[in-house]
């Protein structure tokens, strides 16, 4: 999926979110089937602190695009990797080992689930996180927003110790899409009121 990796320890950190056209909340968490039939997933990443070597990867973004025709545990993913273009030639390297499983950590749990890598690009990726939104801009490719849905009190709504998780260890907040919208490798998703999740993450080798 990326470039052979050459082993070195590496260690990130920040928040992520999710964005798919299941209905809130996402079953595929749950191990069961999606509410569509299928799930077209887009999952983002910001990593406020992360070292891959000698080489700094804070403040970059990374985002992949995963569709599965079925259940999520028993068909294979299409997935396209999308890389921050501010990264240097290493960084991207190290970004697309870690974010590919490759790296090992984490991720490398779902390396077996896919099927078909689509390809990886470098590419301007906007991220924000503020209070209880977080949004995403590839241009020409995709928009995410999502906002966490309100519960009693107005307390987040939250799932843990969910068995099919991209961030282990940590409490998801549910949330609703205000918009949804993708546009590549032949993905072509534009939709709101659909499910999203969002937590901090931390991924080391």
């Amino acid at each position: 999926m990326a470039e052979s990796w050459k082993a070195e320890s590496w260690k990130v950190g920040g928040t992520y979110f999710e964005a798919c056209n299941c209905a809130a909340a996402c079953p595929c968490v749950f191990l069961s089937a999606p509410t569509e039939g299928n799930c077209t997933v887009i999952l983002a990443w910001h990593i406020d602190r992360g070292s891959s070597g000698s080489a700094s990867l804070d403040g970059l973004n990374v985002a992949l695009l995963a569709h599965s025709p079925g259940h999520m545990m028993q068909t294979k993913w299409k997935v396209a990797l999308y890389l921050d273009e501010r990264a240097s030639a290493d960084q991207q390297k190290a970004l697309g080992g870690i974010f590919s499983g490759q790296a090992g950590g984490h991720l490398a749990v779902v390396a077996p689930l896919i099927g078909e890598v689509m390809g990886v690009k470098a590419v301007p990726i906007e991220y924000s996180a503020i209070g209880k939104q977080r949004s995403l801009r590839i241009p020409k490719i995709a928009e995410a927003d999502i906002e966490a849905l309100q519960g009693q009190g107005g307390a987040l709504v939250t799932i843990e110790n969910h068995p099919f998780t991209a961030v282990p260890g940590q409490a998801a907040v549910v949330s609703t899409s205000k918009r949804l919208s993708i546009s590549d490798y032949g993905i072509s998703l534009d939709l709101s009121g659909k499910n999203g999740f969002y937590s901090a993450f931390s991924y080391q080798s």
